[in-house]
């Protein structure tokens, strides 16, 4: 017997999950919830979630209310009759009036190994702060900030060369079993949630634009990290002169042509050299103003850095 549900979540690292449970003879995805359409491109043109458009080429009915919590909305799911609502990273906060809708409630896929990294960003979170080993975890909803009880986790070793981008990946295919086999084990009666631990707990917000300009200043095990943390997205950056440039991963070097000052930087034949607050980094790939991604030895020889230059 097929499981009722509908599938709440809105960016691409949900397509595996969703996929899994559409092509799964056990579940019957009823609808999709997702974030309504937002600008995108030059142009600003609303544009429909990757998860609104892989329900519509599937032919499933998408659900994109701006008031999720309003009454109306909550009576429409209703109708719906789902036995149980899957979420992962659908973006907004759900009240008590969805959560007591479906009879098995709200199931979670949260990237982290709860509960560490609570949060929007907990992929983010564990580069930056060097951990070497992450995972996935499923959850039944409650009303504070992802701590509700634990159906099963996976994990998953983090890469000393691993982008946000990069883990999420991998994340997102070994989460979408996980979150197969734990709405399986709903249905049976074959899993019992447990309490997380109430030690361990950290937090993992939304990082900001401004949160992932590159602090020189810092040591350069930091910098590495925290520039591989916010890749892709939102992208690290900094001053140079007058041009806001984003940054890709850099490698952290013991020894450089010279000893920089933090955002101190040096130009040679086969790389870029930038400061931190201890070892020099060398630059990879760079993306200046209006321009692609490029190596950053190929856009220093043509901007002609003056010797004064500084990253800030």
């Amino acid at each position: 017997m097929s499981v009722r549900l509908v599938f709440a979540g809105t960016p691409e690292p949900a397509l595996p999950a969703l996929r899994a449970l559409i092509d799964s003879p056990r579940h019957d995805v009823v609808a999709v919830l997702t974030r309504p359409d937002a600008a995108s491109g030059r142009r600003g043109k609303p544009e429909p979630s990757p998860v609104a458009r892989e329900a519509l080429e599937r032919g499933i009915p998408v659900l994109r209310p701006a008031r999720p919590n309003a009454a109306e909305f909550v009576a429409e799911l209703a109708e719906l009759a789902p036995q149980c609502c899957a979420v992962v990273a659908y973006g907004a906060l759900l009240g008590d009036g969805l959560l007591a809708v479906p009879a098995h409630g709200w199931v979670n896929l949260h990237f982290s190994l709860l509960p560490a990294w609570r949060g929007a960003a907990p992929v983010q979170a564990a580069i930056a702060a060097g951990d070497t080993v992450t995972g996935a975890t499923t959850f039944q909803i409650e009303p504070s900030l992802d701590s509700g009880p634990v159906y099963g986790v996976v994990t998953e070793t983090i890469k000393p060369t691993d982008t946000a981008g990069d883990l999420l990946e991998r994340l997102a295919v070994s989460g979408a079993a996980l979150l197969s086999a734990t709405l399986d084990g709903i249905a049976d009666q074959t899993l019992t949630p447990r309490p997380q631990p109430a030690e361990g707990i950290s937090l993992a917000p939304k990082i900001t634009v401004e949160q992932a300009r590159v602090r020189w200043e810092l040591p350069a095990q930091v910098v590495e990290r925290r520039i591989r943390a916010v890749t892709p997205n939102p992208g690290a950056w900094t001053m140079i002169g007058d041009l806001r440039i984003k940054v890709g991963p850099v490698q952290v070097a013991a020894e450089s042509p010279e000893a920089l000052p933090p955002g101190g930087i040096h130009v040679d034949r086969k790389s870029v050299w930038v400061g931190t607050g201890s070892d020099p980094v060398r630059l990879g790939q760079i993306q200046p103003p209006g321009k692609k991604l490029m190596n950053a030895v190929d856009w220093a020889r043509g901007a002609r850095l003056d010797a004064a230059a500084r990253a800030s």
